[in-house]
């Protein structure tokens, strides 16, 4: 027997309930939904989040995107809908992201340009950002090498470093930078390191 094409309004199978036919009653779309269409989402969904957790942050908007460009793709039956969708969500996506990381760096800066303005040239003090959510957190430590001054503000040349790891012999790269004092405090002065770690702040 070949399968029916799939129609909204199709009829159930009679059953025989108590040896009688029951009425003929309409399938709903969720029971019309086929088995094969049913386990390609499921293994969409299951190929999706299984490269979130693998990826990192710079991939949630690319797997988003793609996410919804197969579920909208599926629901419209229209390719170009699902493309558009996926672009779409992709790029807010992208930008969420990217902006939530643009807020931790600043904690990590703002954080490290304060110690340095409170400290005396040749001083050296620990530094370490604690986030909510454990993304972006660091630690490392600050040195103040130079103090100056000029028409505008008092600043304050510094080298601190990052370390990956919590043991006692982790790496540690260091990097330098500024801070100027402002009538907020002490805030980050330069745009370097320009490095990939801090490629966000550019």
């Amino acid at each position: 027997m070949l399968p029916r094409p799939w129609n909204e309004h199709a009829l159930s199978e009679p059953a025989l309930v108590d040896d009688a036919r029951t009425a003929l009653v309409p399938r709903t779309p969720a029971a019309a939904l086929s088995g094969n269409r049913l386990r390609l989402v499921l293994a969409g969904a299951i190929c999706v989040g299984a490269s979130l957790l693998t990826s990192g942050c710079s991939s949630v908007g690319a797997a988003s995107g793609a996410a919804a460009g197969v579920a909208s793709g599926l629901v419209t039956s229209n390719p170009a809908v699902g493309i558009g969708v996926g672009i779409a969500v992709q790029a807010a996506t992208d930008e969420a992201v990217g902006r939530y990381m643009r807020t931790m760096h600043t904690d990590q800066q703002n954080l490290i340009a304060a110690l340095a303005g409170a400290m005396p040239v040749g001083e050296t003090r620990p530094w370490a950002v604690k986030h909510t959510l454990p993304i972006e957190n660091g630690h490392g430590q600050v040195r103040v090498t130079r103090a100056f001054s000029s028409a505008l503000a008092l600043c304050k040349d510094f080298v601190f470093s990052v370390q990956d790891g919590d043991g006692p012999n982790a790496h540690e790269d260091w990097y330098t930078a500024s801070a100027c004092r402002q009538d907020k405090g002490w805030k980050w002065a330069s745009a370097e390191p320009a490095v990939e770690r801090w490629g966000a702040l550019q």
